[in-house]
C-alpha cells in the first residue's frame, strides 16, 4: 500500500474503497460511522466504472473508483462545495481539535507505519543492513530502483525506525517544489531550508538569514543547518525522496548534488555534520556531475530487487487470499516480482472477486488493471527518441537483443534504471511479459 494513500485516509482525503475498508479493519474503526458515504451501496465492477468514467470524462485518466473521505460529519449542502482540506479543517473544529500540532502529526505518524507495515515485505538482508547503516554519523544511504518498486516504503520504514531512537526526522519530496522554484540555485536551496524550516517550527526565517548571510547560495544554505538544524542534542536524518526530479536542471542538479556529496565528506572532520543522515532516492545515476563531487558514488548504496517467490507469497497472504504455487507463478510469469505490480493484482482479484486469469486476460491493454503504468512508460519514451527506439527493438525481438553498435550499454542501461529491460553480460530482454505484450502493441500500433 502506498504510503500516499495512507496519509490520505488519515488527513480526510478520498481512497479507494476496498482500501478504506482494510485501513478502518487494521485500525479497529467502524467504516460506517466515519466514511462520508453509505456504505451499503455495492461496488461496481472495475471494468464497468472504466466505461463509466470514459463516457462521462472522456479519459481514463480520471479516478475510476468510488471514494470516500474519513470524516466524522457528512457536509452540509454548503459544505459540499468546499475543497476537500476546507471540509477536513472544518470536521477537525467539531471535534475540537483533539491531537494538536506535533502530537497530531506523531500520532498520524505512527497510524500510518502500522497500517503501511501490515503490507510491507521485507527482503532480507536490505532492512537490516539500511537500520545499522542510518545509525551511523554522518551517513549517506542511496536508495536505487525504478519508479513503483517500493523506495518511498522502505524511507518511510525506516524514518520510523530512528524516530523511535530519538531523532529528529524530515521527508522531502523534490516533486513538491515548483517550477518556479527550480529558476536558480538560489531560489531552490530558499525553497529547500523553507521546507525544513517549516517542518521544525524554527522562528528565524530563512529569508531573513538570507539576506544577513554573506556567501553563495551554498554557503548561505550550509550555515542556516550549521546554525539551525544541526545544533540540536538528536541527530537529524533528512531524507530526500525523486531527487531525479532535479536532473533535467543542471546547474542545480550538479551543484545541489555535490553539497550533498560535501556535507558526508565533512563529517568526517567536522563533529556538527556528524549529526546529520543522508536518505537520498532515486531511478537514475545523475552523469552530468565531476565523478568526485557525486553522491551517487559515495556511501551506501541500496538496489531494491523484485520480489521473489516466496515474498510474493507472503503478500498474497496479507491481502487474505489463498493462492498456490501455480497461482503465483502464473502471475509472477507475466509480471515478474515487481512490487506495485504484483500488489495491484492481487488488490483486483480480492476487491473485485476475480480471478488470476481474468486480471491476465486484460492485463497489457488500455483498459486493463495496469493502464495508468504502462501509459506512464509509454509517454516517458516518447520524450527520448532514442531511448524509444532502442526498447522498441528490445520487445520486437524474438530473442534477447546484443550490445552492438544499434543498441550501446549506456542506453541500455537507461532502460534499465526506468526499470523496462533486464540486463545479463551482453544481452537484453524486456524486464516483464507484460512490457513485451503491451510496448509490441503500441510500437506496430505507431509505425
Amino acid at each position: 500500500m502506498a504510503r500516499s494513500t495512507v496519509v490520505n485516509f488519515l488527513t480526510g482525503k478520498p481512497v479507494d474503497r476496498a482500501v478504506f475498508e482494510d485501513i478502518c479493519v487494521k485500525l479497529s474503526l467502524n467504516c460506517k460511522e466515519i466514511a462520508e458515504f453509505d456504505m451499503e451501496t455495492p461496488l461496481v465492477s472495475a471494468k464497468e466504472t472504466q466505461i463509466k468514467t470514459s463516457k462521462n470524462y472522456g479519459t481514463l485518466e480520471e479516478e475510476n473508483v468510488s471514494t470516500f473521505q474519513n470524516s466524522r460529519d457528512k457536509p452540509s449542502d454548503a459544505e459540499a462545495h468546499k475543497p476537500l482540506h476546507s471540509l477536513h479543517l472544518s470536521s477537525l473544529d467539531k471535534e475540537d481539535k483533539i491531537i494538536e500540532n506535533n502530537e497530531q502529526l506523531e500520532h498520524l505518524s505512527a497510524v500510518e507505519a502500522q497500517v503501511i507495515d501490515t503490507f510491507y515485505v521485507e527482503r532480507p538482508p536490505i532492512e537490516e543492513r539500511c537500520y545499522l547503516e542510518i545509525l551511523k554519523p554522518g551517513c549517506l544511504l542511496r536508495i536505487k530502483a525504478p519508479w513503483q518498486t517500493g523506495k518511498t516504503e522502505l524511507m518511510s520504514r525506516l524514518i520510523h525506525y530512528i524516530e523511535k531512537k530519538g531523532y529528529r526526522t524530515a521527508a522531502l519530496n523534490l516533486r513538491d517544489a515548483t517550477q518556479e522554484d527550480f529558476t536558480n540555485l538560489d531560489k531552490f536551496l530558499q525553497w529547500f531550508c523553507t521546507i525544513l524550516a517549516d517542518r521544525f517550527a524554527l522562528t528565524t526565517s530563512v529569508e531573513e538569514h538570507w539576506r544577513k548571510s554573506i556567501g553563495n547560495p551554498k554557503i548561505k544554505c550550509r550555515s542556516y543547518f550549521e546554525k539551525y538544524l544541526l545544533l540540536g542534542e538528536s541527530p537529524l536524518a533528512l531524507a530526500l525522496d525523486e531527487v531525479d526530479r532535479i536532473f533535467p536542471n543542471r546547474e542545480i542538479a550538479s551543484e545541489f548534488l555535490g553539497m550533498l556529496r560535501t556535507w558526508h565528506e565533512d563529517a568526517k572532520t567536522r563533529q556538527v555534520w556528524r549529526q546529520l543522515r543522508l536518505i537520498v532516492l532515486h531511478s537514475e545515476i545523475y552523469t552530468e556531475v565531476d565523478i568526485n563531487q557525486s553522491p551517487f558514488n559515495a556511501g551506501y548504496e541500496v538496489v531494491l530487487t523484485d520480489f521473489n517467490q516466496e515474498q510474493v507469497l507472503s503478500l498474497v497472504q496479507r491481502y487474505g487470499l489463498s493462492f498456490d504455487i501455480a497461482k503465483v507463478t502464473q502471475l509472477m510469469a507475466i509480471v515478474g516480482g515487481h512490487p506495485y505490480l504484483v500488489a495491484e493484482a492481487l488488490n483486483q482479484i480480492r476487491q473485485q472477486d476475480i480471478t488470476v486469469e481474468e486480471v491476465l486476460q486484460t492485463s497489457h491493454t488500455a483498459w486493463g488493471i495496469y493502464s495508468r503504468h504502462l501509459e506512464r512508460h509509454w509517454r516517458n519514451l516518447q520524450s527520448n527518441s532514442e531511448l524509444a527506439c532502442a526498447f522498441k527493438k528490445i520487445v520486437l525481438a524474438n530473442s534477447p537483443v546484443e550490445f552492438n553498435s544499434e543498441l550501446n550499454q549506456s542506453i541500455a542501461i537507461k532502460l534499465n534504471d526506468l526499470g523496462l529491460v533486464k540486463l545479463s553480460s551482453n544481452s537484453v530482454t524486456p524486464r516483464y511479459e507484460l512490457y513485451r505484450q503491451y510496448f509490441c502493441d503500441r510500437f506496430q500500433n505507431n509505425l
